[in-house]
């Protein structure tokens, strides 16, 4: 968990400021959700791994007794938790509201989440996610919506040349349907496919292999991954999708992510839209039951945000089945990729005062200017004015003036800091 000086604090909220706008003009509205969720909403298996990586909240009024006796039960121990992703309490929030918002709901959720992650590079227990859902249509202009709102919003960030690998949930189940894998083992070798892009197809016939997967169906699998194929160039749609995938994968399918290309094509009036096909995209969360993506960008390796249909999710909380889909910005992987001026920011002045400067004159001049428009700061003057106004400078100040007693609104001279 990190603290933010103010110079880094400004700039996240400048690309947290562009993000809100983008997806308001497209059409979603913000709600606000409790950092805590019930613990069982938590651990209800739906969140995957993250499950493993809640913080949870010690029940109250535990006596040492009662803590002993419940140790080998953290649902005995804890009644709450802190929230591991927006998805699971955006759930609770519109079985528990849904009188009150329109038949298609379109969200936004900005705000922090935590995980007991371990330490490491690039990994923080606490950070912030920049979500956009879509709940009450089970269509295909749900998921258009959704990428075309979020390649727009990574657009106004100046990360031009974003584009967006999709997948379907159902076309992996196929898949290995085909191959002839066991639905028990499944699981396990989503994550061993999971690790293509890492090992290459023969690392992961190797570890399928370990893991004691059915053999022909790895045979058949590894044939597929190192099958002769030509290297033409396929614009995303059905050629390029049904090339990609094995004999037996359902029409209904390849007709949805067929329908996702075509409406984001219309949408940013091109021939070709900015999404590429990815048979082997697993994505991790146990929720998801359709249409999955990842937001990829040239400059770097990683994602830069993804999600995916979990129409399953809130008819756990509601009793009846709801169609939904989410797709989630990362907003600490692309926030140090920005650099955003801030150009539409008021005038920022540091006034530098002598000693002897009365306060009520201080007070004056300060906010003569701030009803003008301007940002004030009063800095009383030190002997190192150098590094007084470099911090200025630094927490985004453009301008200084010295100020003496007796000094009006029009007696200041401003000067830049640097």
């Amino acid at each position: 968990m990190r603290d933010f000086l103010p110079a880094d604090k400004a700039r996240r909220e400048r690309v947290l400021s562009v993000i809100r706008e983008r997806y308001r003009a497209h059409g979603f509205d913000e709600i606000e959700t409790p950092v805590v969720e019930e613990y069982a909403r938590l651990h209800a298996g739906i969140g995957g791994d993250n499950e493993k990586l809640a913080f949870n909240i010690l029940r109250r009024g535990l006596d040492a007794e009662a803590i002993r006796a419940a140790a080998e039960d953290p649902a005995a121990l804890t009644d709450l938790g802190l929230r591991y992703d927006l998805t699971v309490p955006l759930a609770r929030f519109y079985a528990t509201h849904r009188a009150e918002l329109p038949t298609v709901f379109r969200s936004i959720q900005i705000a922090p989440v935590w995980r007991a992650e371990r330490p490491q590079k690039g990994r923080y227990r606490q950070f912030v996610q920049c979500d956009i859902d879509i709940i009450g249509d089970e269509t295909a202009r749900a998921e258009a919506e959704l990428i075309v709102a979020s390649l727009d919003t990574l657009a106004a960030l100046e990360l031009e040349g974003a584009s967006v690998r999709i997948n379907d949930r159902r076309a992996l189940d196929a898949m290995l349907d085909a191959f002839g894998f066991a639905v028990d083992e499944r699981p396990g070798v989503l994550i061993t496919i999971d690790k293509l892009d890492k090992i290459g197809p023969a690392g992961v016939a190797a570890e399928l292999r370990e893991r004691g997967a059915t053999a022909a169906a790895v045979d058949a699998f590894e044939a597929f991954l190192t099958r002769p194929q030509t290297r033409e160039y396929l614009p995303f749609g059905e050629a390029q999708i049904r090339k990609a995938l094995p004999e037996g994968v359902g029409a209904e399918v390849i007709a949805h992510l067929v329908g996702i290309g075509e409406a984001v094509a219309a949408a940013r009036a091109e021939i070709d839209p900015p999404l590429v096909f990815d048979p082997f995209l697993v994505r991790g969360m146990g929720y998801y039951t359709g249409t999955i993506f990842e937001l990829a960008h040239p400059s770097v390796s990683y994602s830069l945000g993804g999600g995916g249909r979990y129409d399953g999710m809130i008819g756990r909380f509601l009793g009846q089945d709801v169609p939904a889909v989410g797709f989630s910005i990362g907003f600490e992987r692309i926030v140090d990729l920005v650099a955003l001026a801030d150009a539409g920011a008021a005038p920022a002045v540091v006034l530098v005062h002598d000693r002897d400067v009365p306060v009520a004159e201080l007070v004056a001049l300060k906010a003569a200017l701030v009803a003008e428009g301007s940002r004030v700061r009063l800095e009383r003057r030190t002997k190192n004015l150098k590094a007084l106004l470099a911090r200025a400078e630094a927490d985004g100040y453009t301008a200084f003036a010295s100020v003496a007693a007796g000094a009006t609104r029009e007696a200041p001279e401003l000067k830049p800091p640097g």
